[in-house]
């Protein structure tokens, strides 16, 4: 039996233990998923696996805290509404969520401007004081300093970029900004397009939360070049309201590290290594174009 054909099946068996009202739903694969295994189940809903090892952690935080924080959200998120209990059959907790509709956007880009507003709007509501055992990141929302290791690695991979000097320069623009002052603000943490859903060319819902936590949201203003097409950045930040000039400069530097990022898993993907992306490679590069464009 292939391992996709097992993962059905257990599944299957998983819906008919612990939750026999929704086992006879259809049951469909989803592309795609780093840390999670998606299925979507009957046209409401979704069903998430870890097959990582820190994936059981980050769905127990989305178990925890996205009921908290969706009601007020603006754009459909996949809010779990059941628990799936470690078991014999499958010895970690997964989730049944609700299903986002939508494709996502490292296949099919946000081309629509006023995707801006949208993207906005949605952070605004997010981005308020989160709470003081709101979850921690080592990596999100944090100063940019704490990074810098990773991203001169990750400098080397585009050495060969027409404008890699540039993208190191604003990088460094960014370490050197004044520090983020106010409360820990709630993050979505992985805004990338991978995480997000477009339909029609417009930004329809953000998915996978499993890298929420508190902290500067600068990490989350980065999407204003990772996420949206070129020259929408400025309009993102005239909507969004609350970024000064040193706010705008961290974000700027994250999103160079963010399109770094999938700039090295998309490398991987498209040598055939483990945990790569192939659609993530371009997705980056187009994210450095719209940062370098910001100059």
């Amino acid at each position: 039996m292939d391992g996709l054909k097992f993962e059905r099946n257990l599944v299957r068996a998983l819906l008919r233990d612990q939750h026999p009202d929704l086992a006879d739903l259809e049951l469909r694969d989803v592309n795609g998923g780093g840390d999670n295994q998606q299925w979507r189940l009957g046209e409401e809903l979704a069903v998430r696996l870890p097959r990582t090892e820190r994936a059981p952690a980050l769905l127990q935080g989305e178990q925890t805290w996205l009921p908290v924080l969706a009601e007020r959200l603006p754009l459909p998120t996949p809010v779990p509404v059941r628990i799936g209990k470690p078991s014999g059959l499958f010895e970690h907790t997964w989730t049944i969520a609700r299903w986002v509709e939508g494709e996502p956007a490292d296949h099919t880009p946000i081309r629509r401007i006023e995707a801006a507003e949208v993207l906005a709007g949605f952070l605004g509501a997010l981005h308020h004081q989160a709470p003081a055992d709101a979850p921690a990141n080592p990596t999100r929302g944090i100063p940019l300093a704490g990074l810098r290791q990773e991203v001169d690695g990750w400098l080397e991979v585009i050495a060969d970029y027409a404008d890699a000097d540039a993208a190191r320069e604003v990088w460094e623009n960014a370490v050197a900004a004044p520090a983020w002052q106010g409360a820990p603000l709630w993050l979505h943490g992985d805004l990338h397009p991978a995480n997000v859903v477009v339909r029609d060319g417009m930004l329809a819902g953000v998915i996978d939360f499993g890298e929420m936590c508190a902290g500067d949201p600068t990490t989350d203003l980065s999407a204003a070049w990772i996420l949206l097409p070129a020259g929408a950045a400025s309009r993102f930040f005239d909507a969004y309201e609350h970024a000064d000039e040193a706010t705008v400069a961290r974000a700027r530097g994250w999103a160079v590290a963010r399109a770094l990022g999938l700039i090295w898993i998309g490398q991987r993907g498209r040598l055939g290594l483990p945990g790569g992306k192939p659609t993530w490679e371009p997705a980056g590069y187009a994210t450095l174009e719209r940062v370098l464009a910001a100059n």
